[in-house]
């Protein structure tokens, strides 16, 4: 009974707790998440920044470079794309392009570029144009963004080419894929330049969320004014923004509720392994207060059994000192006969004795008087007897 009254009502309390649980917990870890994602995003911003400042004064040094000033005079690039290929490892570059005047790539850090013409390409234009080192962002065949910073190369006011620096951005992306559920970088027109999902290059973010972030029943989930919460791939995730101070450049990344949703659910499994254990030592001591009232039981029980076992016992051997006692009642009474009938012989015998004494004198008298002659007293001796 005190089980069945008990259980029910820890039951309660257990969902009562864990319900509310649940809910602190989302909330919490939820804002832990947004918290953590904001200092994940302005690392990003950081790396981002810091690579392209890094980069843009590549082009002023190999504007300068003698060894590339040189081969554009002499017109002998025998040299120049080694050249080139050891500043890209130094510098951690994508690719470095020499384009002479008429465009085309005389040196390149990848050799399958030489020859080519390139006079189209706006990072030639633009540095043709231009005095000062240029950036030019543009899409390729492959569907990806290319970053440029190009600056003309001149001597003596002459225009001997343009030096090409393409800046290696892609390379963070497997860093953060690893840190984020998705990252994209949108560029100051809305379109997706890069992202940890290759496929979203080139797509603004209205683009994206027609094709990516929908919901299991295949309707658009797009984000709130207010919050920014969207849906990946039928998935609640929580959207994140910050301001890439470059070109109007805005990074966003996505971060699933999967994450807060397996903290909670780690959280409660502690709370009901909790709940088991207090139900398991409560039925223990519960199992335990019923094993000593049942071994109490056993106690008593057994005490009555041998107080029951005694009691039989002394009726046993009060009855059959009942019977003892009526076996001397009856030799007792027999005794008692025996002794009156004793007695009675006593007294019988003592009065048959004295006359037979008496009788028994005479008689020897009589005989002492018979032979003495003396008849007359012997007979007087048995007249004696005879009385």
């Amino acid at each position: 009974k005190v089980r069945s009254g008990i259980t029910p009502t820890i039951n309660a309390l257990a969902l009562m707790l864990i319900w509310v649980t649940n809910q602190v917990l989302s909330q919490r870890f939820s804002e832990t998440s947004r918290s953590r994602s904001d200092v994940r995003l302005a690392l990003y911003s950081g790396n981002l920044l810091s690579e392209i400042e890094r980069q843009e004064v590549v082009p002023l040094l190999l504007a300068r470079d003698p060894t590339l000033l040189g081969a554009l005079t002499s017109q002998d690039f025998t040299k120049s794309s080694q050249h080139l290929i050891q500043y890209r490892d130094e510098i951690g570059a994508a690719r470095l392009i020499l384009l002479d005047a008429t465009g085309r790539v005389v040196a390149s850090s990848d050799r399958g570029n030489l020859g080519e013409n390139q006079r189209a390409m706006p990072y030639f234009i633009d540095a043709l144009r231009a005095k000062e080192t240029v950036y030019t962002q543009m899409q390729t065949e492959a569907g990806r963004t290319a970053f440029f910073y190009s600056r003309v190369v001149e001597q003596a006011g002459d225009k001997l080419g343009v030096i090409a620096v393409e800046i290696d951005l892609q390379k963070f992306m497997a860093r953060w894929s690893r840190l984020s559920d998705a990252v994209i970088l949108l560029d100051s027109s809305g379109r997706v330049i890069l992202s940890t999902q290759p496929r979203w290059s080139g797509l603004t973010e209205g683009d994206l969320l027609d094709t990516t972030l929908t919901s299991a029943e295949g309707f658009l989930k797009a984000f709130t004014a207010s919050g920014g919460e969207g849906y990946l791939d039928g998935e609640p995730m929580m959207r994140q923004e910050t301001r890439v101070t470059f070109q109007g450049w805005r990074l966003v990344a996505y971060t699933s509720f999967a994450q807060v949703r397996e903290r909670v659910a780690a959280v409660l499994a502690m709370e009901v392994m909790g709940f088991a254990l207090v139900l398991a030592v409560l039925f223990f001591a519960i199992s335990q207060q019923s094993n000593r009232r049942s071994a109490r039981l056993a106690r008593e029980s057994d005490r009555l059994r041998r107080l029951n076992q005694r009691l039989q016992a002394e009726i046993a051997e009060r009855e059959k000192a009942e019977r003892s006692l009526q076996v001397a009642e009856q030799s007792l009474a027999q005794t008692s006969k025996m002794a009156t009938l004793g007695e009675m012989s006593a007294a019988i015998s003592h009065e048959l004795a004295q006359p037979l004494a008496a009788m028994k004198t005479y008689l020897a008298g009589a005989r002492l008087l018979i032979q003495r002659s003396r008849s007359d007293e012997a007979l007087a001796s048995f007249h004696r007897i005879n009385g």
